[in-house]
């Protein structure tokens, strides 16, 4: 039995439009490596005549079909060998009893097949096994792959959909076995952070440990099948630098934005599902200052904040079978107003309650940053003056700038498509807008209320705060050009910024890097 080396991780490497071997209908558009545990995985991206997708090709690296029948057997034989409770699989991964007498079995079947494999193979062959048989089988490969933010299984009939961060939707070649297979998978995930998905509760909603959030229906409530929706998280969180590269935002649009962020204004960004959101509140809180206390207060943990700011991340929880436990926004939101925060991070705005004591929060002096579901400016104030939320119309002005995502759902590209302050009398004032054709970001108007409320509490005049709002312009650039782009990185410069400005300006000027 032949095994091919092991190959290296890297993503993102181009096949133009290469043909598949054997299938000249078949244009492969991307192909790419990485490892899923030792296990080396090799991804093609091809579109093919009569699918309306492209297709995403998973192929383990160094096993042949016929070696990967051989493993089957192999895998069939150590489940009647080891017995495999559904507890035990749940604790595999904390205290490895099933996977020792795994390891064992697993020797004694790999040393009978496969005779003449060295240490290396062995040692893969192992990865391969349990991975399959303990965890979530294919789905795990697909969990390893950094260029995925979604994974849905649809049905058993169906093959697994995964979104791709360049490619939009995409048909993957792997199914499942089962409607069993599954229902086993959710009720598996369930069980491991304590919920359960059953025929009479026959949808979950759920966070893993990892940060991912798992969604999961049973039949027939969802009628072609059972269906999984992984949403996976980050493993790199968006930074000011990744936003202006991709051209999500210009170094000017983000300059204003830093400056209302770095003189405490409130802000809320808007936009609809997947316009990114909550990548943009991560990018406006990287801008925070080192010296004050930051409380973020998400659902899933997504906010990602240098390390060494004064940050206190919460999770709301819900609650166990029996409705007890659970642990509300409201709940953390009226608690960290006793956590004595300088600012405070919300994930989500959706409920009356909550937007109360987050409008109450910014009168007592708090910088709020929220995200709510709205497609422009106009809607934004929409949704927040009317029911479910129904803030009162003279509160709103409390709120200084509202940012505005939007995704091309044609191309799957997302930019920022308006910037806007909110006027003393409640009217809003779009400073900055994207003009779709072109692309690009361009001031429709000048500021009314942002600026002035800067000088009223700074002292600053307008050429101060021009001159300001020129240096930051200069710094987002040279972010780019440095390619400073990690979350640690990119706060170590707004440090730098806020306490050595002069310093930091002359490294920029110079295109220098950072000592």
């Amino acid at each position: 039995m032949r095994f091919k080396a092991k190959s290296k991780s890297h993503s993102g490497k181009k096949a133009g439009s290469a043909e598949i071997p054997g299938n000249a209908d078949a244009k492969v558009i991307s192909t790419y490596n990485f490892n899923s545990g030792d296990i080396p995985i090799t991804i093609k991206i091809y579109t093919k005549k009569g699918e309306f997708v492209p297709i995403y090709d998973v192929s383990i690296s160094g096993i042949s079909k016929n070696t990967e029948i051989v493993l089957e057997r192999i895998r069939e034989e150590l489940t009647s060998q080891v017995s495999l409770g559904m507890v035990d699989i749940l604790n595999t991964k904390s205290t490895g009893i099933i996977e020792k007498k795994f390891t064992e079995a697993i020797e004694t079947l790999l040393n009978r097949h496969f005779p003449d494999a060295n240490e290396s193979v062995i040692g893969f062959l192992k990865s391969y096994l349990i991975q399959k048989s303990l965890g979530l089988g294919s789905i795990e490969i697909l969990m390893d792959d950094t260029n995925l933010e979604e994974i849905a299984i649809n049905d058993a009939e169906d093959p697994v959909w995964v979104y791709h961060i360049k490619y939009g939707w995409l048909k993957t070649t792997i199914t499942m076995q089962s409607e069993d297979q599954i229902r086993h998978y959710a009720a598996m995930i369930g069980r491991k952070i304590g919920r359960q998905i059953t025929i009479l509760e026959p949808l979950m909603d759920a966070h893993l440990e990892t940060g991912d959030r798992v969604n999961a229906t049973l039949e027939p409530i969802s009628v072609h099948g059972n269906t999984i929706t992984l949403r996976k998280f980050a493993a790199k969180p968006w930074t000011i630098t990744d936003f202006i590269k991709a051209d999500t935002i210009s170094p000017a649009a983000a300059a204003l934005i830093w400056l209302g962020t770095q003189f405490e204004l409130s802000a809320l960004i808007s936009g609809g599902t997947a316009t990114g959101k909550t990548s943009m509140l991560n990018v406006v809180a990287n801008f925070f200052p080192p010296n004050q206390r930051v409380i973020s207060i998400e659902d899933t943990r997504e906010i990602q904040l240098p390390k060494f700011l004064h940050w206190v991340p919460m999770v709301t929880r819900l609650p166990n079978p029996e409705g007890k436990g659970e642990i509300s926004m409201l709940d953390l939101l009226v608690n960290s107003l006793r956590m004595r925060p300088d600012r405070i991070v919300v994930g989500e705005i959706r409920r009356k309650r909550e937007a109360e004591v987050l409008f109450e929060a910014i009168h007592t002096g708090h910088s709020v940053y929220a995200t709510v579901h709205a497609n422009d400016t106009r809607e934004t104030i929409t949704r927040l003056t009317n029911p479910p939320i129904e803030i009162p119309l003279t509160m709103i002005p409390a709120i200084s700038m509202i940012i505005v995502q939007y995704r091309n759902r044609r191309t799957g590209t997302r930019k920022t498509f308006q910037i806007s302050e909110i006027l003393p009398d409640s009217n809003t004032n779009i400073l900055v807008q994207l003009d779709i054709k072109s692309g690009r970001l361009n001031q429709i108007n000048k500021s009314k209320s942002l600026i002035s409320t800067i000088q009223l509490f700074t002292g600053f005049s307008q050429n101060e705060l021009k001159k300001s709002i020129s240096e930051k312009e200069l710094i987002l650039k040279w972010l780019v050009k440095q390619n400073i782009n990690t979350v640690d990185e990119v706060g170590k410069v707004m440090a730098n910024y806020y306490t050595e400005p002069h310093s930091l300006m002359e490294v920029v000027k110079k295109n220098r890097k950072l000592g």
